[in-house]
C-alpha cells in the first residue's frame, strides 16, 4: 500500500508514523498509509512533535510554521498539514509517496 497525499485548500495532509529516539533522523519509507520517520528526540514533552515539524520543514524547505501536526499529538502515528507545498513537491522531495 502507498501513502496517501490529499490537497485541501492549499495545503498537503498525509500520514506519518515516527520513530522516537532513533540513532539520526530520516526517513525510513513507508509503513502502511504513512510515511516512517525516524527522529532522534525521546517522545517526552512534545520534543518527538518538535523535532517532525523542523525535519519536515527542512526537508521541504517551508517555515515550521507551515506545517500543523492535525492528529495524533501523543502517538507515534499522526497525520500532518503542511501548507505552502504542492503533493507533487512532496511527492517529489519525499519520494515515498503516491497519489491516490
Amino acid at each position: 500500500m502507498n501513502a496517501v497525499l490529499k490537497e485541501s485548500n492549499g495545503a498537503v495532509i498525509f500520514a506519518v508514523k515516527v520513530v522516537p529516539r532513533s540513532s539520526k533522523s530520516e526517513i525510513v519509507g513507508l509503513e502502511g498509509d504513512a510515511i516512517k520517520i525516524r527522529l532522534k528526540a525521546p517522545p517526552v514533552e512534545g520534543k518527538a512533535n518538535e523535532a517532525l515539524v523542523k525535519f519536515l520543514a527542512d526537508a521541504l524547505d517551508v517555515p515550521k510554521s507551515s506545517i500543523i501536526i492535525l492528529s495524533g499529538h501523543t502517538a507515534r502515528k499522526k497525520v500532518v498539514s503542511v501548507r505552502g507545498v504542492t503533493a507533487k513537491r512532496v511527492e517529489k522531495t519525499l519520494r515515498v509517496f503516491k497519489n491516490p
